[in-house]
């Protein structure tokens, strides 16, 4: 085993020692620990928007420790241990690669292999659905592409983009018919019918929901605080201010990143 995976395996033991150990980190169980999980996970997403190359590799420390953690505690119940995880991920990988590993030739794209990835772990199960082993605690957005996945997996699935714009429009029909009703139940009912067309259209143009999001909320963001800045030059003291205003502002912004003055 590497010098330095031994000596933080080693690190681990010692925190979670009854005796001699961290009285947190004793006190942690596989529950308690899911929301640093979490949260480390985004830290390291977030040191990857940032380019924080010297931060990610803190971040990933992190989170692989989350790891360690976990496989500490299930040694301690005699479930498994560290090197029974990274077996069965070897193992795993070897198999869902035959054509890196093995001798079968890749004439897939990365689409089709993508799709393969999802029937070769589908064909390793023995459940009801395809949907069975999606996680229920999911991020909803996540979640809804899974399902549109793992639902074209055995062919239900559009053949290509135009049928989506055509159920999109038809969503956004059923959605204004909704409001007209001033039922809030009728509402989010087809609200989510909405988001969720919207996630199989990224998927049918190759787009991560979560990235166009995430791009999306920057530029706001960017041009909001912009906004901001213009509004207060030039109506300093104001503090709330007219739509109109805030609107020609926005404009004013748009006009300035177009000129490459601001970035977002």
């Amino acid at each position: 085993m590497n010098k330095e995976i031994a000596e933080l395996l080693d690190i681990m033991a010692q925190l979670r020692h009854p005796e001699k150990g961290c009285p947190w980190d004793i006190d942690q169980n596989f529950e308690s620990l899911t929301t640093y999980t979490i949260e480390e996970a985004y830290e390291v997403v977030d040191a990857i928007d940032q380019n924080d190359f010297l931060h990610l590799k803190e971040e990933l420390g992190d989170l692989l420790f989350q790891v360690v953690f976990y496989a500490q505690m299930a040694k301690e119940k005699g479930l498994f241990n560290f090197s029974d995880v990274v077996k069965t991920l070897n193992k795993k990988m070897v198999q869902r690669h035959p054509h890196v590993f093995g001798n079968q030739a890749n004439t897939l794209n990365t689409e089709e292999q993508s799709q393969k990835w999802e029937q070769d772990k589908l064909a390793e199960k023995t459940t009801a659905s395809v949907l069975d082993d999606i996680p229920k605690n999911m991020p909803e957005l996540l979640k809804s592409v899974k399902l549109t996945k793992r639902a074209a997996v055995i062919g239900f699935d559009w053949s290509d983009i135009e049928p989506v714009f055509a159920k999109m429009e038809e969503e956004l029909g059923e959605l204004k018919e909704a409001i007209q009703t001033k039922n809030p139940q009728l509402i989010k009912d087809e609200l989510g019918d909405v988001f969720f067309v919207c996630t199989n259209l990224a998927r049918h143009l190759k787009q991560d929901p979560q990235l166009a999001l995430r791009h999306a909320n920057k530029k706001f963001e960017s041009r909001f605080r912009a906004v901001e800045k213009i509004a207060k030059q030039e109506e300093p003291k104001k503090g709330v201010y007219s739509l109109e205003s805030l609107g020609n502002y926005w404009n004013k912004v748009k006009t300035l990143e177009k000129s490459n003055i601001i970035k977002n």
